[in-house]
């Protein structure tokens, strides 16, 4: 009775099957894609011209984005209004890694991601605009490295642009030649900008405000490209930098004091002027070579002193009431003055003759300082005169920008 029961219910459903499909009716629809798999299937099969459009609202991503296919534009509707979220992120080591030339990034925002926000790599023609990465608890250890990071790229333009909580560099390019940050604001990172290892690079009208440093410009050893030279820092806003330094043990940035505004590692042609420099704590202007403090190299093809640092046209006022560097804490410890405005280490590569390292014109009420080596705070000078020289203007930095005035 049973047995006979359950195939006369098997009959009637099937019978209801068939009728219905008699009838029109269709089979269940196929769920959609999520935000997140349409996404990246998007990328995943762009072609060369493609416009990938972000719609206003907050889309949820838990695995890194990729994308390596040249001449893609991804375009928001705002960086306050497309936002790509990777709060839950549970996979990869970036919210959207790109491996592409010719490729354009604008109006949209990358937030929290687990490790770097956006970064592009051995990239040419990069243009970034209008692009806000940022960390929403604040400035923790525990935020991803870097916000906005071509590495090993040419030509790059990034400009309108925000950087929030990184805890290495808000705004980095690294290890890259052809280089323009304009118009963009660095907050609440470890570094604010950074230029490293790179070439020809212009930085202007920007602001750097609340981060550990302000702008770093630095040379590193052991790494694939080394030589930076030729930054030009202008018609910036460098004031009061003054946040606590949370990058994770190990970094090198860790070793930047809080209050930092400018800072130029072994770099050579750097072009510093109408910049206005305030209320950084620490220092707002120094210059060092990268054994200053005993630190040793072992990388023979790596050039550790800076040179030719031309520091012209700025505008300075307040800032050094909390010296943060070694030298400069114990200089202040014998002296209790307040840092001057421009530092500089004093130490001088074997065999060169110190002339035009650093070059001084027209800072209005400058106040400056040769640590000499920084191993007697005593031994420390201000005066200026040999530093009263020009430099050759370094050449405006220029490449072909899409959609440029």
């Amino acid at each position: 009775m049973i047995i006979r029961t359950s195939l006369l219910k098997l009959a009637v459903a099937l019978s209801l099957t068939a009728l219905l499909i008699a009838c029109g009716e269709s089979e269940p629809p196929v769920p959609e894609l999520s935000f997140e798999e349409s996404f990246q299937t998007q990328l995943i099969n762009a072609q060369p011209g493609d416009v990938i459009e972000v719609p206003a609202g907050v889309h949820e991503f838990t695995r890194s984005l990729s994308l390596n296919v040249p001449g893609v534009t991804l375009r928001g509707a705002g960086m306050d209004v497309s936002i790509l979220s990777f709060k839950n992120q549970v996979q990869g080591a970036e919210g959207l890694l790109v491996t592409a030339d010719d490729f354009t990034i604008e109006d949209l925002a990358i937030e929290d991601t687990v490790g770097d926000a956006l970064k592009i790599n051995e990239s040419t023609n990069v243009i970034i605009r209008r692009v806000r990465t940022e960390w929403t608890g604040g400035a923790l250890t525990e935020n991803g490295a870097y916000g906005i990071y071509p590495v090993q790229c040419t030509n790059v333009l990034i400009e309108g642009s925000v950087a929030i909580g990184a805890s290495d560099a808000g705004i980095y390019v690294g290890q890259s030649s052809q280089i323009i940050v304009r118009n963009s604001r660095a907050e609440y990172n470890v570094a604010g900008i950074e230029i490293e290892n790179s070439t020809y690079a212009d930085v202007y009208n920007n602001i750097a405000t609340n981060n550990t440093g302000g702008i770093l410009v630095f040379d590193l050893p052991n790494l694939e490209v080394q030589g930076g030279r030729a930054t030009r820092i202008f018609n910036n806003q460098i004031f009061e930098n003054n946040t606590p330094n949370f990058a994770p043990a190990g970094n090198i940035v860790g070793n930047v004091p809080p209050g930092t505004g400018l800072l130029v590692l072994a770099n050579d042609d750097i072009e510093v002027f109408e910049n206005r420099f305030a209320d950084n704590n620490s220092v707002n202007l120094m210059i060092y070579s990268f054994v200053l403090g005993g630190r040793t190299i072992d990388d023979p093809n790596y050039d550790a002193y800076p040179e030719k640092i031309y520091i012209h046209d700025n505008e300075f006022s307040g800032g050094g009431t909390v010296p943060g560097h070694k030298a400069l804490a114990a200089w202040h410890a014998v002296t209790g003055m307040d840092t001057p405005n421009i530092v500089w280490d004093g130490l001088i590569r074997a065999g060169g003759s110190g002339d035009k390292i650093v070059c001084l014109a027209n800072n209005g009420e400058e106040s400056f300082m040769n640590l000499r080596g920084g191993e007697d705070p005593t031994a420390v000078t201000y005066d200026t005169a040999a530093h009263q020289c020009t430099l050759p203007r370094l050449p405006k930095v220029s490449f072909e920008i899409a959609g440029d005035d």
